[in-house]
């Protein structure tokens, strides 16, 4: 897939396109029937597919007061783009300068670079100065220029909408469960592992320190996680605990996850920590014993829950 990372007004100029807008944090289940019918649509016209996105996320820059914690980096939402299908992404950069154009010039200076064929959105999509334009917008714009509006309806299993807020929702609830209900996967936390303060090999349990990536943390308690790492031969069952382990008492948020088992040493490794299932909260126990039986018994739950539910790869 090729990457763009242009202002409209500096970007090179290519044939048309069928071309879906949007922010698109987390890439959720929504997203990938929006971005998959565009890319369907592209293959049946015999045209490429392209995702047109912003970077930072606008709120950053028009009400950093209410911006949200964001589901995924960069890297992990031009990742599932191109599982998608889509052939081109165009990273806008946004500023103060483009969030005042009005959209009538945004949608003619992107014409301009990616002329739309087709155009895909979601139908809460607004952009332009004060999110001035609709789907209506789109509509009389796609008229005048002869380029078919598609608008989705993004809805969840359950009938309602399907949003990012609503997954971050979930994820303050520490309910992992729904969070991948509504994503279409495990929620996952990538970062490198760095040292910690080897509490959990005093303890018998040795934990992979995460130095984590993305803004939106589960809540705190023990989770079961998937855990991938190019120093793993395959997906391994974690106990991954998101606390200040209140036990020793704690000031530091850390993301540690103990990999039952695995004898290697994992320091200034890349993982993927994917979200399965939570155990319990974050607890503090009385003494360094009854927190040395709680994790030994978390494990042997979180192995059971895995032998049984867990994936098989």
């Amino acid at each position: 897939m090729e990457v763009w990372r242009h202002h409209l007004a500096s970007a090179p100029v290519a044939g048309p396109h069928v071309v879906t807008l949007g922010t698109f944090d987390g890439v959720h289940a929504g997203h990938h029937g929006l971005l998959q019918a565009a890319s369907a649509s592209a293959r049946a016209r015999n045209l490429p597919a392209a995702v047109v996105t912003f970077d930072p996320h606008p709120s950053v820059i028009v009400a950093p007061h209410r911006k949200p914690r964001l589901l995924m980096t960069l890297g992990q939402r031009l990742a599932a783009f191109e599982s998608c299908g889509m052939d081109l992404a165009w990273v806008i950069p946004f500023s103060r300068t483009f969030s005042e154009l009005e959209p009538f010039p945004f949608l003619d200076g992107l014409a301009r670079a990616l002329p739309p064929a087709e155009l895909h959105v979601g139908r809460a999509f607004a952009f332009g100065r004060d999110r001035q334009g609709d789907i209506g917008t789109l509509l009389a714009w796609g008229e005048a220029r002869g380029c078919r509006v598609c608008a989705h309806a993004l809805r969840a299993a359950d009938g309602h909408h399907l949003s990012s807020t609503r997954i971050r929702l979930a994820l303050d609830k520490g309910d992992v469960e729904e969070a991948a209900a509504l994503l279409g996967r495990p929620y996952v936390l990538t970062g490198v592992v760095e040292e910690g303060d080897r509490r959990g090999r005093h303890l018998g349990f040795p934990t992979a320190n995460l130095r984590w990536e993305q803004e939106q943390l589960p809540a705190r308690g023990v989770y079961v996680t998937a855990v991938r790492g190019r120093l793993l031969d395959a997906a391994m069952p974690g106990l991954t605990n998101i606390g200040e382990k209140p036990t020793f008492r704690g000031q530091e948020l850390t993301v540690e996850t103990h990999l039952p088992g695995f004898q290697g040493d994992l320091y200034g490794a890349r993982l993927e920590l994917h979200f399965l299932r939570r155990l319990r909260e974050e607890q503090r126990f009385e003494n360094v014993e009854a927190l040395r039986r709680r994790i030994a018994a978390d494990v042997a739950e979180g192995l059971a829950w895995w032998a049984s539910e867990g994936p098989t790869r």
